[in-house]
């Protein structure tokens, strides 16, 4: 990854937005935080963030034309990550204290509440990462934070799908799909193995 590389977190009014600026920072990146499309179409890959409810992330992002930008930028092939609700929002849909929600639908899947008894779904957790993951190289079993009630149930195997188990809820917990990669967990918040996945996703960019 040159040293000139150069990360435009989305600024949408909602997200873990200085902690996961920091951990970019940390892990080599020029991070540029903010809600200007222009400014953010400048940089070499997206981060879009999310903490909180789905339906206001949807909203904050589309006030700020952010939809636009990331269908045009994934259209473009161009690399993005998204992280906790912000993975969530790149699925098609979800469906979050009744209220229906109509996400990017970058990803196929519905983001629904995760049938446990115990939730939130909180604290440390071991995925099973995909065949041939990259994003996870080092951390294979290294265990990350999670924070989350609601996610995308994984119904059948898919390739470029990571998955987590919270009681019998599995669960997406990370996507590989080209350019498009995503976390349910906090990698900012995850300590040496999240900090080894950013610099693992960073490595990735100069391939789009």
């Amino acid at each position: 990854m040159p040293e000139t590389t150069r990360i435009g977190v989305i600024d949408h009014g909602s997200g873990n937005l200085h902690s996961a600026c920091r951990a970019l920072a940390v892990a080599g990146a020029e991070v540029v935080l903010s809600a200007d499309i222009d400014e953010l179409e400048r940089t070499d890959a997206l981060v879009l963030p999310g903490v909180g409810a789905l339906g206001a992330c949807m909203a904050g992002l589309r006030a700020m034309g952010g939809d636009d930008l990331v269908a045009g930028w994934v259209e473009r092939g161009r690399p993005l990550l998204g992280i906790c609700v912000g993975h969530q929002m790149l699925f098609e849909d979800g469906e979050e204290r009744g209220e229906a929600v109509s996400c990017l639908g970058v990803l196929p899947g519905s983001v629904t509440m995760l049938p446990a008894e115990r939730l939130p779904h909180m604290g440390w957790n071991r995925v099973a990462p995909c065949p041939g993951s990259r994003l996870f190289t080092g951390v294979e079993s290294e265990r990350f934070y999670f924070v989350h009630s609601y996610g995308v149930l994984a119904s059948s195997p898919h390739s470029g799908i990571t998955t987590c188990r919270h009681e019998d809820a599995e669960f997406v917990a990370a996507t590989e799909l080209g350019p498009v990669c995503s976390t349910q967990f906090h990698p900012e918040k995850s300590g040496a193995a999240g900090a080894r996945l950013l610099r693992n996703w960073l490595a990735l960019l100069d391939e789009f």
